[in-house]
């Protein structure tokens, strides 16, 4: 009973010193542990990470647009005294995000799906709506109130810690989509504030579901933190509806003007970051490659390319190793990551000086902490890693699984390392990456034959479709502006 006390006695201790405020979007009191200072902050700390794994998108026109949107948008906000910044990013990935303190990311993913600048707009007033709601703040908070309760709760009837830490988490799920529902009625005041029209930013959810279904990832509304794009279409049309009733005026959509401003833009993977052809992975400007097992899935990005097997229980990573020799690069690895090395080995990989290194990561202990986990097989983290000179750089292919599969994976990660090798196809070292290239219809007819007319593939039509929003069989009247795909 004492420590249950003492435990109750802390919550409330820390549950009464949480400073009250009002939401500047809602206008409601609410408690919120993240200062208008800490929130900048943690942008600003963020920021070069993001850039540093994702990489930015050169573009001088598609980047004074969105600074030109954004910075108007950010004066009819909720909070125009934010330093916002607007920034694309170098991922294929249909996504866009915003991180606290005002800085809001589109992927080049998402800037050739969008098409038209109401589309973007909407979306835009989105990504601001969750900083200018402090959906980060909130959640943060309902977490730890969250977390409290299920603690007391749990403390004080522990037969029930267990279903109520569980309801506890399907409650943070429900605090996500009720962020993202607020943050879409955001994006409709804001992009229809600045002269667009909402009921755009609606239809991109029907793009967005297309992707989704087309990908096989679709998740149950109930288990998703995001609603379903099929119910936000629904919603955010009848929300643009109420305010273009309640505020009449022409709103705008600028599709030819947006499609001209893309012309051109990358397509998918950007073959000079690295891709993977027929089970290999190629890096034309490193000019190195090697295997990738049939059946693995993998993902690639500026600072690492990853890869694991279907099962999720191995992994390999391939990075840049921090020093100059390959001794200094082994030692500053095993001082990062605490590693017990148990061998090392010197080698050659098709010419190239190596360490070959095994060890298992040791774990550590906590400040506090009254007893340390036992260790064993199955869950200690074991590690091979090839340490590679090549080219004036040192790469770090590791091959990561428990202890206890370790001996059964040792063969698949060998296979990898011992084929990393130099790359001189000139093919795979030339490769230009696809791009979308706005066209005009040279014909009048469905979208299938005017597709075919511009001498698309069949296989990629419904690739083609969901990029300009259009079915096979919608009509296409003849001069009309579509994205088509070339290399």
């Amino acid at each position: 009973m004492n420590t249950l006390f003492t435990r109750l006695l802390i919550i409330g201790f820390v549950a009464g010193g949480l400073a009250c405020s009002r939401n500047p979007v809602t206008g409601k009191r609410q408690v919120v542990l993240m200062s208008k200072d800490q929130e900048i902050a943690i942008g600003q700390q963020s920021h070069p990470s993001i850039v540093a794994s994702m990489g930015l998108y050169e573009n001088k026109p598609m980047q004074d647009f969105i600074n030109e949107k954004g910075k108007a948008m950010a004066a009819i906000s909720h909070r125009p005294d934010l330093p916002y910044q607007f920034y694309i990013v170098d991922s294929p990935v249909v996504n866009a995000f915003a991180v606290p303190g005002g800085y809001v990311y589109f992927t080049r993913g998402i800037m050739a799906h969008f098409n038209n600048e109401a589309e973007f707009a909407g979306v835009l007033g989105h990504e601001i709506g969750h900083i200018t709601a402090q959906h980060a703040g909130r959640q943060q908070t309902s977490q730890l109130f969250g977390t409290l309760g299920a603690i007391a709760v749990a403390v004080a009837v522990p037969q029930l810690g267990e279903s109520v830490l569980q309801g506890a988490q399907v409650l943070f799920l429900k605090y996500s989509r009720d962020h993202e529902s607020e943050s879409d009625k955001i994006g409709v005041e804001y992009s229809s504030k600045i002269g667009y029209d909402a009921a755009q930013m609606a239809g991109f959810f029907g793009t967005i579901k297309r992707l989704q279904d087309n990908s096989g990832q679709q998740v149950p509304t109930f288990l998703s933190t995001h609603p379903d794009p099929g119910n936000r279409q629904t919603r955010v049309t009848g929300l643009a509806k109420e305010f273009q009733a309640a505020n009449p005026k022409q709103y705008a959509v600028e599709r030819e003007r947006y499609l001209r401003l893309i012309d051109g833009i990358i397509f998918g993977e950007d073959p000079k970051q690295g891709f993977v052809e027929n089970d290999m992975f190629y890096h034309p400007v490193l000019k190195f490659q090697f295997p990738v097992p049939r059946g693995w899935k993998h993902q690639n990005s500026p600072e690492q390319f990853q890869m694991s097997p279907a099962d999720g229980k191995a992994a390999m990573i391939l990075m840049l190793a921090k020093g100059n020799s390959l001794d200094e690069a082994a030692q500053t690895m095993v001082k990062e990551l605490n590693l017990k090395v148990l061998e090392n080995v010197q080698t050659t990989i098709n010419g190239n000086p190596a360490l070959v290194i095994i060890s298992q990561q040791q774990p550590q202990q906590q400040e506090g902490q009254q007893q340390q986990q036992q260790q064993t097989a199955a869950n200690t983290l074991q590690i091979a890693t090839w340490l590679i000179q090549y080219n004036g750089a040192i790469y770090a292919l590791h091959g990561l699984s428990s202890a206890a599969d370790f001996n059964g994976r040792l063969n698949a990660f060998k296979s990898v390392a011992q084929d990393f090798r130099a790359l001189t196809d000139q093919e795979k070292i030339n490769r230009k990456p696809e791009r979308v290239q706005v066209e005009k219809a040279s014909r009048d007819g469905s979208f299938r034959d005017v597709m075919t007319a511009l001498n698309m593939p069949s296989s990629r039509l419904e690739e083609l479709g969901t990029l300009n929003s259009m079915k096979v069989g919608d009509a296409v009247i003849r001069g009309t502006l579509l994205k088509v795909i070339r290399r």
